[in-house]
C-alpha cells in the first residue's frame, strides 16, 4: 500500500513513522510537506527536528515537497491519502484533493472557524470535518482517524489505540490495513458524527481541566469536570445524529481522559497558563503548536445554543478565553449553579 500523509507537523510525522516502522515493511509512506526547505531539512537529517526532535525515522519512510498537482505529483499511484493539516486547512486540503479517488481521512479535531452562511449547512457556526466535506467535494471516501494519542508517544512506538470511523467500510478498511500494527491498534467505528464531535468537544473540556490543575482546585474538582465535562459531549453528540455509545470509547471518554490529564497536551497547557495569569495570546504564542480547542470553544458553544443543548463548562472556558471572567470567577460560575438531578 502507498500511503500518501500530507501534512509535516507532529502528528502527521507521527502517524508516518509508525507506518513506515512496520517490520516487515509493508506499505510505501510518503511524508509531504508544503515547505519545501522543510522537507530539504528532514530528508537530511532523517528526522523533523521543528516537531519530533530526537525521534529518528525509518528507512523506509520518504519525503516530498513537490506540488500535488504538478505532473510527477505524489499522489499518482496512491492507495490512501492521510490529511494532517490543522482544521483551518481541511477545506482547502479537501478541495485540492477532490479528484482522488482513493479514500481520504483526516486526522484534525475541531470546528472551522465561522465562514458565513451557505447552501445546506448553515457554517455561520463552523463546521465539522465530515460537514465541509458534503459541501464541497461530497462525492469523495473520506473517513477520520481519532482517539487518545499523543504524537510523540506514538513516534516513539508506544502502545496506543486508535478509532478509524467512516460511512463508507472501505475507508474503514484502508485505515485499519495502514496504521494497524504491534504498537497501534486501529478500531474500526461507522459513527463519523460522533468520532469527530468526541475530538472537538474534548480538547474544549481540557482546557477547562488545565485551568482546574493551575488553580490547584485538586483530584475531586479534576474528576468532577472530566465527567460533567463527557456528560456535555455526549448531549451535543445526541443532538447533532451521534450515538451515545461512541462517547464511552476511544474518541470520547479515552480521548477526553488523556487531553485533559496528560502532561503532553497543549490544551490543559493553555488552561495552566491562563490560570498562572498569562493572557491567551501569550499562552498560545508559548506552546508553538496549535492548540485546536482555543479556536473551537466559541463554535462549540454556538452549535450547542443553536440546538438547546446545555454546555456549562464549555460556555465558562468561552467566557476565560474571551476576558469576561478571570479564572476564580470561571470556577465560581460552575460551583453557584443551581442544584439538579444527574443526568448523562
Amino acid at each position: 500500500m502507498k500511503i500518501l500523509v500530507l501534512g509535516a507537523g507532529a502528528w502527521g510525522t507521527a502517524l508516518a513513522i509508525s507506518a513506515a516502522s512496520q517490520s516487515p515493511p509493508r506499505h510505501r509512506v510518503v511524508l509531504w510537506a508544503r515547505d519545501p526547505q522543510q522537507a530539504q531539512e528532514m530528508q537530511a537529517q532523517r528526522e523533523n527536528q521543528r516537531y519530533l526532535p530526537g525521534v529518528a525515522w525509518p528507512a523506509a519512510l520518504e519525503v516530498s515537497a513537490t506540488a500535488l498537482d504538478a505532473t510527477d505529483s505524489p499522489l499518482l499511484d496512491v492507495d490512501l491519502v492521510v490529511v494532517a493539516t490543522p482544521m483551518a486547512s481541511l477545506r482547502a486540503m479537501l478541495q485540492t484533493l477532490q479528484r482522488v479517488s482513493v479514500p481520504v481521512a483526516w486526522l484534525c479535531k475541531g470546528f472551522e472557524s465561522p465562514l458565513g452562511t451557505s447552501a445546506g449547512v448553515s457554517s455561520s457556526m463552523g463546521l465539522m470535518g465530515h460537514e465541509i466535506k458534503a459541501q464541497v467535494v461530497p462525492g469523495l471516501k473520506v473517513g477520520v482517524l481519532s482517539g487518545p494519542s499523543f504524537a510523540l508517544e506514538v513516534a516513539r512506538g508506544q502502545p496506543t489505540a486508535l478509532v478509524a470511523a467512516s460511512d463508507r467500510a472501505c475507508v474503514r478498511d484502508a485505515l485499519v490495513a495502514a496504521f494497524h500494527g504491534p504498537s497501534l491498534r486501529v478500531y474500526a467505528n461507522d459513527d463519523i458524527v460522533g468520532v469527530e464531535v468526541g475530538g472537538a468537544v474534548k480538547n474544549v473540556l481540557a482546557i477547562a481541566t488545565g485551568l482546574c490543575d493551575g488553580l490547584a482546585l485538586g483530584l475531586n474538582a479534576r474528576a468532577a469536570l472530566i465527567t460533567r465535562g463527557l456528560a456535555e459531549m455526549n448531549r451535543l453528540g445526541l443532538a447533532l445524529g451521534a450515538r451515545g455509545e461512541t462517547f464511552m470509547g476511544l474518541s470520547g471518554l479515552g480521548d477526553l481522559v488523556l487531553t485533559a490529564t496528560g502532561d503532553l497536551s497543549r490544551n490543559r497547557r493553555v488552561g495552566q497558563l491562563l490560570a498562572q495569569g498569562l493572557g491567551l495570546q501569550q499562552a498560545v504564542d508559548s506552546l508553538g503548536h496549535v492548540a485546536e480547542g482555543v479556536y473551537s470553544a466559541r463554535t462549540v458553544v454556538q452549535r450547542a445554543g443553536h440546538l438547546g443543548v446545555d454546555m456549562p463548562i464549555s460556555r465558562a472556558v468561552v467566557a476565560l478565553l474571551d476576558g469576561k471572567l478571570s479564572s476564580q470567577q470561571a470556577v465560581a460560575a460552575l460551583m453557584g449553579r443551581d442544584p439538579r438531578h444527574e443526568q448523562i
